[in-house]
């Protein structure tokens, strides 16, 4: 049977930490890789028996491909602190790194979001790569990072729990952060925004969230989140107006 090792990056995750470890007992090593935390994470994994490993925190692509450095098992699941894997999401994956010959895998998720699980608007399956043979892949693009990898890739079909987005709140201080990064990049990318875009955009965005992606199925919650993705889009716009006036 291949060895397997559960990777979990934190930064202050004393709230998820205990309760990831232990929901990855099944894999043959689990290592919190943390970026400097200054809370209980540490102590708290260690006490969950999790290995732990340091090191400051730049990007997440750079961050991940940091704690594959660090193992040297033949396979890696990456698996962040608010995530929760169940065992039917172990049994699958210990099937297909035993039987198969892809060399990654994407796991959907159920992502939680103000506590209620939600599969429309874009937020299921919601497929992340996080499953790979080790030294045939590796992650880039800064946020939203993605896998590049050397051979065939899959789909599992038993999802990670994620629970995403704690209240409206943390919700928002997310979307604000996406919103600078996002219009940065478009910036870097030589595009300016035009005066059709405040509109079009954000109504293209509404339509792909509530129809496109159902998230009527979701009724009035999804009608929220996809008009909080809407603001958003409009927002990134300015934004992106802004820093070319800057």
């Amino acid at each position: 049977m291949p060895h397997l090792t559960a990777i979990i990056l934190t930064k202050n995750e004393a709230r998820h930490v205990a309760e990831c470890v232990a929901s990855l007992r099944w894999a043959d090593q689990v290592l919190v890789f943390d970026s400097l935390s200054d809370d209980d994470t540490l102590a708290l994994a260690r006490a969950a028996g999790a290995d732990v490993a340091q090191r400051p925190f730049d990007n997440y692509a750079a961050q991940r491909n940091a704690a594959l450095d660090a193992v040297t098992t033949d396979w890696v699941f990456f698996v962040d602190a608010d995530e929760r894997a169940t065992p039917a999401l172990a049994e699958e994956i210990r099937r297909v790194i035993a039987e198969r010959p892809e060399n990654g895998w994407y796991v959907p998720r159920h992502n939680y979001i103000f506590g209620r699980l939600t599969l429309g608007a874009g937020w299921y399956p919601d497929y992340q790569f996080r499953l790979l043979r080790h030294g045939r892949a590796r992650y880039v693009r800064p946020v939203h990072e993605l896998g590049e990898v050397d051979g065939a890739t899959g789909h599992l079909a038993n999802p990670l729990i994620h629970y995403n987005y704690r209240n409206v709140a943390h919700f928002h201080a997310k979307q604000r952060a996406y919103v600078e990064h996002d219009a940065g990049i478009m910036v870097d990318q030589g595009i300016r925004p035009k005066p059709r875009n405040y509109v079009l955009q954000p109504l293209r965005q509404l339509i792909w969230r509530f129809v496109t992606l159902k998230g009527y199925r979701d009724g009035l919650h999804g009608l929220r989140l996809s008009l909080y993705m809407t603001y958003y889009e409009w927002r990134k716009y300015r934004r992106l107006r802004e820093l070319w006036r800057e």
